[in-house]
């Protein structure tokens, strides 16, 4: 399976809030969606969920343009949307039998994902009666009760304990494994990093940058050298403005030139003892305060 975004444009009023964004995400991967607020994210979604059209360009998955409302995909936002008067299994087989499935498919579906995450005791409780995190569950229902083949998960974690995020981490890697196309957006990079191959930074409308996770590090320069060792203060009094200390306690050590990287690193061990040595390799966190613009406006 393939997701495609191709040109897509989108202006309200006098206001340019997507110019030409183009991506693609395939089956059995995870793609991530990154940006500040206001970058251009939920429209993105909105489109690709067919909730408005694009100005210029197209959604297509498999070839074929995607049309208004796809019941192919499932949505979790990152604001909840549910009913919180009404009882939960009823309202999860309404939300199931609008993406087209039979009543009976329906509840079954339902059950069998309330069990999946550990939540058939409250199937008879109204929502407003649960805590963050497992409205967060409920919610997570509606958006993979009718198998889609496309999964959006906006800020999927929130509200969730360590133990319910690890929950939802299985399940993810479950709907992986079985093919899917999984779309995340989240400011938790951390997330991101587990999860999602490839990544693209929206910038005031524009992508940044996209592509492979790995290939976005391994082309930054490698001019950086990150030191771990108990007489970093001596090290530092040594290199001077060429090393600082980074947040958590190691030294960070700017070369000249990445190709000096394999003589400081053999001059540093033989001078000092060290705990350990690598060339630094930013991470996501690192990379979308580079790529994502200043300040939010």
């Amino acid at each position: 399976m393939k997701l495609e975004l191709k040109g897509i444009q989108k202006s309200f009023g006098e206001k340019k809030v997507l110019q030409d964004i183009s991506f693609s995400a395939e089956g059995g991967g995870a793609f991530g969606l990154l940006g500040r607020n206001g970058a251009g994210k939920t429209t993105t979604i909105r489109i690709l969920m067919g909730v408005f059209p694009p100005d210029e360009g197209e959604v297509v998955f498999d070839g074929s343009p995607i049309g208004p409302a796809p019941s192919g995909m499932g949505y979790l936002p990152e604001e909840r949307g549910l009913y919180p008067k009404k009882k939960i299994l009823d309202q999860l087989v309404y939300f199931a039998r609008l993406k087209g499935m039979g009543r009976q498919d329906a509840v079954r579906a339902v059950n069998n994902w309330l069990e999946r995450l550990d939540m058939t005791e409250y199937r008879s409780k109204r929502l407003d009666t649960l805590s963050k995190g497992n409205q967060q569950k409920i919610q997570l229902i509606t958006a993979l009760a009718h198998d889609p083949q496309v999964i959006i998960l906006d800020e999927p974690f929130s509200g969730l304990d360590p133990v319910n995020a690890m929950l939802l981490k299985d399940v993810v890697k479950e709907e992986i494994a079985r093919g899917k196309i999984l779309l995340f957006s989240s400011h938790q990079m951390n997330y991101i990093e587990e999860f999602c191959d490839r990544i693209a930074i929206l910038n005031q409308g524009r992508i940044a940058l996209q592509g492979s996770l790995h290939d976005i590090r391994r082309n930054y320069v490698r001019d950086r050298l990150v030191v771990h060792a108990e007489c970093r203060e001596k090290i530092m009094a040594d290199l001077g403005d060429c090393c600082t200390s980074g947040e958590k306690g190691e030294l960070l050590i700017r070369l000249d030139s990445p190709e000096d990287k394999q003589r400081m690193m053999r001059l540093l061990t033989e001078k000092y003892n060290l705990d350990g040595i690598r060339v630094f390799e930013p991470s996501l966190n690192d990379i979308f305060v580079e790529y994502a613009g200043g300040p939010e406006s």
